[in-house]
């Protein structure tokens, strides 16, 4: 018997009025070539299932508990001797681990894992689940992670999509081989591509990869018959790409591919939390959210090259 293909699913939430149109269900796509700064979901980086630790919810303390320490057969988790942190938990032995006891011995939920392997008709049983609450114009958002970096699981499950009728979106770094990338759009509706830096040099500095692939898959995509609406979308990161150089050369290049809607997107310390819980330290911790006046000046640069630039969750779509 041919095993059914899974793909490793972080998160699916339902009532999302802001990415794509109408009211829609969010499918969280573990795995992401690049390696932003800021990055939100610190635990789909990885197409992997990773342990997250809440102390918040640890009961070392309260009730005396070591259970998870007891059921690790690696010794990756020991005390650590710190009130406010009562286990340590070695994330280079933890990273191989394929059993995850742990998570299975923790009864209060203070360890879990960061997503789950799905099939494709435990996906659609979800997402037909909430088809119910989005309304007229609603539907489904793919999002990560990066998708595109699960193409078989993605397009069999765009393919279900489109035979019952649901309308597909997808936010997407851009970051894939071409013949991946039109093969995906082809079976979308509508597409949020990020565009986080025109200089190469600096997008591989703040990103871990080179645009150059990023910019020729909007291009192509601009002039392809493709029908379904393409915006451009970019995380406002302060001292990386927010600068008057870097966005009138987005512009610039936009006005080259006969694209007229952006979408900026103020920076938010929404991840934080999650990086702690996975032992790791976030570049971004001390930073504020984006001032409003400096979202207002980029839309101004883009409007003078008559290009729609809507901020935040603001929008029409």
């Amino acid at each position: 018997m041919v095993e059914e293909r899974k793909g490793l699913v972080f998160d699916i939430q339902g009532y999302s009025v802001h990415d794509g149109p109408g009211c829609r269900s969010l499918v969280f796509l573990s795995g992401c070539p690049l390696s932003c700064d800021w990055c939100a979901n610190p635990e789909g980086q990885e197409l992997k299932q990773r342990v997250l630790y809440r102390v918040s919810k640890c009961k070392y303390h309260e009730r005396n508990c070591r259970r998870c320490i007891s059921a690790c057969p690696y010794e990756a988790i020991a005390e650590s001797g710190d009130a406010e942190q009562p286990v340590n938990i070695d994330r280079n032995i933890c990273r191989d681990c394929k059993t995850y006891d742990c998570t299975k011995a923790c009864i209060y939920e203070a360890l879990n894992l960061s997503g789950k392997w799905m099939t494709v008709d435990e996906l659609m049983a979800v997402i037909e689940r909430d088809r119910k609450f989005w309304g007229d114009g609603g539907g489904v958002t793919f999002t990560g992670g990066e998708p595109l970096l699960q193409k078989d699981f993605l397009l069999e499950a765009l393919k279900r999509c489109k035979a019952s009728f649901i309308h597909t979106s997808i936010e997407t770094s851009g970051f894939a081989s071409t013949e991946t990338f039109m093969e995906v759009i082809n079976l979308l509706d509508f597409a949020f591509v990020d565009l986080k830096h025109m200089d190469p040099d600096k997008h591989m500095e703040h990103t871990g990869v080179r645009n150059e692939l990023i910019l020729s898959n909007i291009k192509t995509l601009a002039a392809s018959d493709w029908p379904g609406l393409l915006v451009i979308r970019i995380p406002v990161i302060e001292g990386f790409n927010d600068s008057d150089e870097n966005i009138r050369a987005t512009a610039e290049f936009l006005k080259e591919c006969d694209l007229e809607i952006v979408n900026i997107l103020p920076f938010h310390r929404l991840g934080d939390s999650k990086y702690k819980q996975l032992g790791m330290k976030y570049k971004y911790s001390e930073s504020e959210g984006t001032p409003e006046d400096v979202l207002l000046h980029i839309q101004e640069i883009f409007l003078k090259y008559d290009i729609a630039c809507f901020i935040g969750s603001n929008t029409p779509f």
